[in-house]
């Protein structure tokens, strides 16, 4: 049995190895432009994973590093992530865009500025995981990048944009390229009707290059306000501690 001041001290250590300090970094990727990043790095990370929020992406890194838009799944839970010991990066729109250029080169030319400041002091294989719209950055990056060009070395699809009309749908992009690990993790009772679960399967037959896929579903949780937004189902409200760790598991165990 340890004594009181043996546990007291055990969990100070645990603690602290949890709680890293959040870094805020203006990173020069364009010429003349810069993508910010908010990055947790913990104590001997795993691997490192590059986090796409939904919407138009704009979550307002402020040099404090404070948010002004934080409720989206993947930005909110970002601690949760760096708890596992992933190195954690948020990505915000560059300078020089009031939105994240999806589908784009500049955007393809920013998540390699990002991926390159990783592996500069961390040996650590790079995820890219995206959520509803910030799948459409994780898949048409991915498509773009391989590894041996700089590009990442798997991919997290969480309540993938399966239709849209405002871009292109997920399963709709040239997916049989990715060569690399692929999760899909969604919520059966998404009430999204560009993310519906009935066209996961769709998503899933495309990928047919990729060494590792694996379909997660989840189920249950609170369902709140816009099905769309990050307190519905697809947000995964009130089940992020679960989605986080079953993502992490797939992610080392590749």
């Amino acid at each position: 049995m340890k004594s009181p001041v043996a546990l007291l001290s055990l969990l100070f250590v645990t603690c602290s190895a949890l709680a890293a300090e959040p870094q805020v970094v203006d990173l020069p990727s364009r010429p003349g432009f810069t993508q910010r990043i908010l990055a947790i790095t913990p104590e001997n990370p795993k691997a490192a994973v590059i986090l796409f929020a939904g919407g138009d992406g704009d979550i307002g890194i402020r040099p404090d590093g404070s948010l002004a838009r934080g409720g989206n799944f993947l930005v909110r839970s970002r601690k949760l992530f760096a708890n596992q010991q992933l190195l954690t990066v948020v990505v915000d729109a560059p300078s020089d865009h009031s939105s994240v250029p999806r589908e784009t080169a500049e955007h393809v030319t920013d998540v390699k500025a990002v991926i390159a400041w990783i592996r500069q002091n961390n040996k650590v294989p790079v995820w890219l995981v995206g959520t509803s719209r910030g799948t459409q950055s994780a898949a048409y990056v991915g498509t773009r990048l391989p590894p041996a060009e700089g590009g990442a070395n798997g991919i997290v699809l969480t309540s993938s944009m399966i239709s849209d009309r405002r871009g292109t749908a997920v399963p709709d992009m040239p997916i049989d390229r990715l060569r690399v690990p692929v999760l899909v993790v969604h919520h059966k009772q998404d009430g999204c009707r560009s993310c519906l679960f009935s066209g996961v399967p769709r998503l899933m037959e495309r990928l047919t290059a990729t060494p590792r896929k694996e379909l997660i579903a989840f189920e249950g949780g609170i369902d709140v306000g816009d099905p769309c937004q990050g307190r519905a189902y697809h947000g995964f409200n009130g089940i992020e501690p679960e989605v986080v760790g079953k993502i992490t598991k797939w992610i080392t165990a590749s």
